[in-house]
């Protein structure tokens, strides 16, 4: 790998990592619950770019399956806390 992209690789990993403290600040202080839902899902997009650069930077492919189950569990807590905030239960139950 040459220098030049791995200072950049570095560089980025940096400032996504500074980025994910201030989600991190924003999920437990958040003014309100969608605030904290849109900062949690926000932390779980900077996984996802963070494993992209490693694996970029240690030049393997292993890390496109952790890409893709951050991704889904992201999505999945993404709706859960979205059904939670809107509906006040998560599973549904019918009492019949």
């Amino acid at each position: 790998m040459t220098t030049l992209l791995s200072t950049v690789s570095t560089i980025c990993i940096v400032v996504i990592a500074i980025s994910t403290l201030f989600l991190l600040y924003r999920a437990i202080k958040g003014p309100s619950n969608p605030d904290r839902a849109v900062a949690l899902d926000t932390i779980g997009i900077n996984l996802m770019a963070i494993a992209g650069i490693l694996a970029i930077k240690l030049e393997t492919q292993y890390f496109n399956d952790i890409i893709l189950l951050i991704g889904i569990l992201a999505f999945i807590g993404t709706v859960a806390i979205a059904k939670f905030l809107e509906k006040g239960v998560i599973i549904e139950r019918s009492r019949d």
